[in-house]
């Protein structure tokens, strides 16, 4: 009887940690404000003073956990999870971002600069949700496959220009990796939705 019971517990642990997280375990990310003014600022002046700084907020939340010293196995680092070489480009660029890479600052700065130039290259007329979308899934999965994935929802008859598309045709581009890219777009959606 008492070995059924603790076989029952851990059955219904393991349900427990495979089930989604929804939408309100990112709430407590609300109280987390030490990087917010840099959130607000860099898309500010990269994006406009109409674009909701939040977005990117959420972006470093599914990238982070707003920890400044994150380190992901390929190399990325910090808050918005910046390559190296990215890193090195954009300074080239944008000789205002002064800092370095591990710097909070600097990493936001950076990775709302490189947001701003993947926005650019999805001007085609399309919902904003989904520039946004096309916006953050080249972000994850680079601008390449994202355009090959256009091209093959464009040979199967399906919007190429809608989020949609992408998300039934990337597959067909990077295989598994692709649930990452459509799981990251997604949370960085629900992150958004319960930031305020």
């Amino acid at each position: 009887m008492q070995e059924r019971f603790w076989t029952l517990i851990k059955v219904l642990a393991i349900i427990l940690l495979l089930m989604p997280v929804t939408a309100h375990a990112f709430e407590r990310y609300n109280r987390v404000i030490k990087y917010d003014k840099y959130f607000s600022k860099y898309s500010k002046r990269y994006f406009g003073p109409g674009f909701d700084w939040h977005y990117f907020k959420a972006q470093s939340v599914a990238e982070s956990r707003l920890q400044a010293d994150a380190r992901s196995r390929v190399g990325a680092l910090g808050v918005m999870q910046i390559m190296p070489k990215t890193f090195a480009e954009i300074t080239r660029k944008k000789p205002g971002i002064k800092g370095t890479r591990e710097q909070p600052r600097w990493n936001i700065a950076a990775g709302i600069y490189y947001d701003r130039t993947i926005w650019n290259l999805w001007k085609v007329k399309r919902p904003h949700i989904d520039r946004i979308n096309f916006m953050f899934g080249s972000y994850n999965a680079g601008k390449g496959n994202i355009i090959k994935a256009q091209k093959i929802a464009k040979n199967k008859g399906l919007n190429p220009n809608m989020w949609s598309s992408i998300q039934s045709t990337l597959p067909d581009v990077t295989g598994k990796s692709s649930k990452e890219t459509i799981g990251y777009v997604n949370k960085i959606g629900e992150i958004k939705g319960v930031l305020r």
